[in-house]
């Protein structure tokens, strides 16, 4: 069987992980060609790896006739039109999180999904393909712990890491659409339901210059859901220890807790400092399966001719979630979802 030929475009940190994923852990596929605004970045990629084509230009790549499909890795503002392009030219696409950072956008992606009915379109929700999260959702399916009522999210980014934050702050759309939607969208996957009530606060408790964005550098929330079911999200970027993504999942007749040790893996470490243990340093290395499995899942659509779990409708979903907390976070009261 021939190889299904991707391109990708955007090779900042995540999407030049994601490019090595389709070069070299993908059996099926291979990286026919690359895109970024960073010539040099790209032509050094390009040699590197011995890759076919290279462009700067997003209009130039989707014109390549050998393409099967492309992943989406470029800012997030950008999603939305890029995947109505990809469409237009026979393309399948993967997109990273979120599908747009404003409802119009996460429209307009739509309305291309729904015109290409025949092409493969898929959301890089990654923890719905970490092995942790699909065995906690296996598990809730199969009644092993009751009927879920309450999910707990932190998610945590390294201090280490905010001067790179600090640079992407005009257009991560905020702390909600930029980091929390992942716990939105897992919460609304594991519960088996959608929001209807929420109240979100937070604040810029160490870094000010989130207030020139109406962000917080901490941020958190509670949510009602139509099931009567209740979610709290906590994101923050200020964490000391490293990267931290912890999940608890309480049913009426169990609880589910995944990551409740951010550990790096499973080695203790005694010495003066006492007993302990190593963290994570970022989310590379945390969901580093989850990346090569949800590219394989792609993948496997597009051979098998079939569309994945996820769906567009759940991008725009958590997209509206995620500002109608930003909304709670900005006026400081209790909001219902339309």
């Amino acid at each position: 069987m021939e190889k299904i030929k991707l391109a990708i475009v955007g090779l900042g940190r995540l999407g030049k992980q994601h490019a090595e994923n389709i070069a070299f852990k993908i059996p099926q596929a291979e990286l026919t060609a690359i895109c970024d605004v960073d010539e040099k970045r790209v032509n050094k990629i390009k040699e590197d790896w011995d890759i076919d084509y290279a462009y700067t230009d997003f209009d130039e790549l989707i014109k390549n006739e050998e393409l099967d499909g492309v992943f989406i890795c470029s800012p997030s503002h950008l999603h939305g039109e890029q995947i109505e392009k990809a469409f237009e030219a026979g393309l399948h696409v993967l997109s990273e999180k979120p599908l747009g950072t404003t409802i119009e956008e996460c429209k307009l992606a739509e309305k291309a999904v729904e015109a290409h009915p025949d092409l493969v379109f898929m959301l890089a929700f990654m923890r719905r393909y970490d092995p942790s999260y699909v065995y906690a959702k296996k598990m809730i399916d199969e009644g092993k712990i009751g009927k879920p009522f309450l999910y707990r999210g932190y998610s945590q980014d390294p201090e280490s890491q905010i001067e790179a934050t600090l640079e992407y702050l005009a257009h991560s759309g905020g702390e909600f659409i930029d980091m929390a939607v992942h716990d939105i969208d897992a919460a609304r996957w594991l519960l088996d339901s959608e929001p209807k009530q929420a109240w979100a606060i937070g604040g810029c408790y160490a870094y000010p210059q989130f207030a020139e964005y109406d962000d917080g550098d901490n941020v958190s929330a509670l949510m009602k859901f139509e099931n009567d079911s209740m979610a709290f999200l906590f994101a923050g970027r200020t964490a000391p220890h490293g990267y931290n993504v912890e999940t608890e999942i309480i049913g009426t007749e169990g609880i589910l807790r995944i990551g409740s040790v951010p550990q790096k893996n499973l080695v203790e470490i005694l010495d003066s400092h006492g007993v302990r243990r190593e963290c994570s340093q970022g989310f590379l290395e945390r969901f580093e399966q989850a990346y090569v499995d949800e590219l394989q899942e792609f993948v496997n659509c597009i051979i098998e001719e079939r569309q994945p779990e996820i769906t567009v409708y759940d991008g725009t979903k958590n997209t509206e979630v995620a500002y109608t907390l930003t909304k709670s976070f900005q006026e400081n009261k209790l909001v219902d979802f339309e």
